[in-house]
């Protein structure tokens, strides 16, 4: 089951909240930088809340990755992970790429495609 709930923030970021099966998907929309990251913060630990065998943050529609929003992936990881599976969603120059030159994919797995990442934290 797929269900979605939409938002748009006052801060122009759009967050959804899908679930496929028990796994939560916070998906993200716009530019992730230090006015925005307090917000999907929020939405990930909305969904956490929930209880889900895993939860990905999918930065698919993502246009700017910061630091802080960096930082904000690493903390709800650190938050998830003894709990649920966590994974991010990232392709392209504006999220894969600064996520691996920092390294931070060494820290969760990244995933190209939400397919990809649904598979993924099915197995693991």
């Amino acid at each position: 089951m797929n269900c979605q709930e939409e938002e748009t923030t006052s801060t122009g970021l759009g967050l959804t909240e899908s679930w496929f099966g028990d796994v939560a998907v916070v998906g993200v929309s716009g530019e992730l930088d230090m006015l925005t990251t307090p917000e999907l913060a929020g939405g990930i630990e909305a969904a956490a809340r929930k209880n889900p065998s895993a939860l990905v943050v999918d930065l698919s529609a993502v246009e700017f990755l910061a630091s802080a929003g960096m930082s904000t992936l690493i903390t709800a990881h650190e938050n998830i992970a003894p709990h649920a599976t966590f994974a991010v969603v990232a392709d392209g120059p504006a999220t894969s790429r600064p996520l691996r030159l920092v390294g931070i994919d060494q820290i969760f797995a990244v995933y190209r495609t939400l397919d990809d990442a649904l598979a993924g934290v099915a197995d693991g």
